[in-house]
């Protein structure tokens, strides 16, 4: 699975003013909402939903939310690079500033998870999570993440 196939430019961000794990998932969700033309809260609420659940920080500065909605929609990713750290409670209790999340259909589920495999194999690397970091634009971090 391309990472290309589910996240595009218009969805891959910088965030200069970001203050909580609240926040962010609200940027994730107006990005995803205008690319798909559906409800900013529909989408917020499968993320927050999921955060409940338990945290999707999975480590090393990294989030992985993740939610379903309802249409019958392509699968669709948000990557947003906060460029000061925000608490999310995070497996190693460390702030994160790399988020990768993913909007999916109700009943997708082999797609689902090839997409969030690919995208952990991706933010595992060091090198690659050093060059988001370092990145000074939207188009860079599309460039890095997609590559």
């Amino acid at each position: 699975m391309q990472l290309t196939q589910v996240l595009s430019k218009d969805c891959t961000r910088r965030v200069d003013a970001c203050q909580s794990k609240k926040r962010v998932l609200e940027i994730i969700s107006e990005l995803a909402a205008n690319r798909l033309g559906v409800s900013e809260k529909e989408i917020f609420d499968s993320l927050f939903n999921r955060e409940k659940l338990g945290s999707t920080g999975i480590g090393q500065g990294i989030a992985i939310p993740h939610g379903r909605v309802e249409n019958d929609l392509p699968p669709t990713a948000v990557f947003i690079r906060c460029d000061q750290p925000i608490g999310y409670d995070a497996i190693d209790k460390q702030p994160v500033d790399l988020l990768f999340a993913l909007i999916v259909p109700g009943e997708e589920n082999k797609q689902y998870l090839q997409i969030l495999a690919a995208a952990a194999e991706k933010l595992h690397n060091k090198q690659i999570c050093k060059s988001l970091r370092q990145a000074e634009s939207d188009e860079q971090i599309y460039q890095i993440i997609t590559s």
